[in-house]
C-alpha cells in the first residue's frame, strides 16, 4: 500500500466516526419528540376542537377552577359563563373561550 491509498483510507474511517458521532444525538431528537412534542400537539389540538365546539348551555369549567353554564359566545373570543342565581337573576362573568379547560356532563352544576 503506498502513501495515498492509507489516507484515503483514514479519511473513509474519520467520515464514518463523525456520521456514527451524531447518531446519539439524533436518536435523542427522535425519542424527545415522540415522548414530549406529539403528544403536547395532540392535546393543543383536542383542547382547539373542545373551543371551538362550544355551544350556549353546555357547562364547563374555566382555568380558574370555575364551574358554570355558558349563556353567551361573543365573536369576539369570549364567552358569558353563568356562575351562580342570586334573587332569580343569574350572576354571569365574561372569560375567554381558550380559559375553558372541560366540559362536564349535562346537570352536573345541579349535582354540586
Amino acid at each position: 500500500m503506498n502513501l495515498v491509498d492509507l489516507l484515503s483510507a483514514s479519511l473513509a474511517q474519520q467520515e464514518s466516526a463523525g456520521l456514527l458521532g451524531f447518531l446519539p444525538i439524533i436518536l435523542m431528537f427522535v425519542v424527545l419528540y415522540f415522548l414530549m412534542i406529539r403528544p403536547q400537539m395532540k392535546r393543543q389540538k383536542e383542547h382547539k376542537n373542545m373551543v371551538d365546539n362550544l355551544t350556549v348551555g353546555t357547562e364547563v369549567v374555566t382555568a380558574g377552577g370555575l364551574v358554570g353554564r355558558i349563556n353567551r359566545i361573543t365573536d369576539s373570543g369570549y364567552i358569558a359563563l353563568e356562575v351562580a342565581d342570586l334573587a332569580s337573576k343569574p350572576v354571569e362573568i365574561m372569560v375567554q373561550r381558550q380559559a375553558v379547560t372541560a366540559v362536564l356532563p349535562k346537570d352536573t352544576i345541579r349535582s354540586l
